[in-house]
């Protein structure tokens, strides 16, 4: 049976290196907004997983994170710092799967540049609260699935294909790498 990428009118894989992806990246997240913050990746068992905002995507594509210092998120990745990162932009595209490694940090500078007020919901007492740790995942690799114009294009195409009995997928897809 072919895959189907074998049908495909038009290539479909891009892999992206260096600035290229980080660039990706950083589009991607920023589209999705929220992922799925996993942790505990190695042991073999079920990894923990919790959904969490990036306060900020820099231009390495660096994540960052605010977090509470005792939840068990920190205490996981202070015993083995390889996290996994799942977003998704929309029904249709915009999904970004991430690996990387996270770093605590209690960097006070830090937290003034990424506080928002809405977190005063978890950290009661501010940007000041004892409890404010920052968590910077600097990505290793990854993969992502998108189209390549936009999803209104996309969904024409795919509608055109199914009248016609043709793949006109628009998605497009790669691996991320430093």
């Amino acid at each position: 049976m072919d895959s189907i990428n074998a049908n495909q009118p038009e290539d479909n894989i891009e892999n992206l290196e260096g600035n290229e992806a980080w660039k990706k990246l950083k589009e991607l997240a920023e589209k999705a907004d929220t992922c799925f913050f996993c942790s505990n990746i190695k042991t073999g068992l079920p990894f923990s997983t919790r959904p969490m905002s990036p306060q900020k995507i820099d231009d390495n594509g660096d994540l960052w994170f605010l977090s509470s210092n005792d939840s068990h998120k920190n205490d996981e990745i202070s015993h083995d710092p390889f996290v996994q990162l799942l977003f998704q932009g929309s029904s249709y595209s915009g999904f970004l799967n991430i690996y990387g490694i996270a770093e605590i940090s209690e960097d006070k500078a830090k937290i003034d540049e990424l506080w928002d007020p809405v977190l005063k919901v978890w950290f009661t007492e501010g940007k000041d609260d004892p409890r404010i740790s920052v968590i910077k995942v600097s990505p290793t690799q990854g993969h992502y699935w998108d189209n390549k114009h936009g999803n209104a294009i996309a969904f024409v195409k795919q509608v055109a294909g199914a009248i016609v009995g043709k793949t006109f997928d628009d998605s497009i897809e790669g691996d991320l790498k430093a």
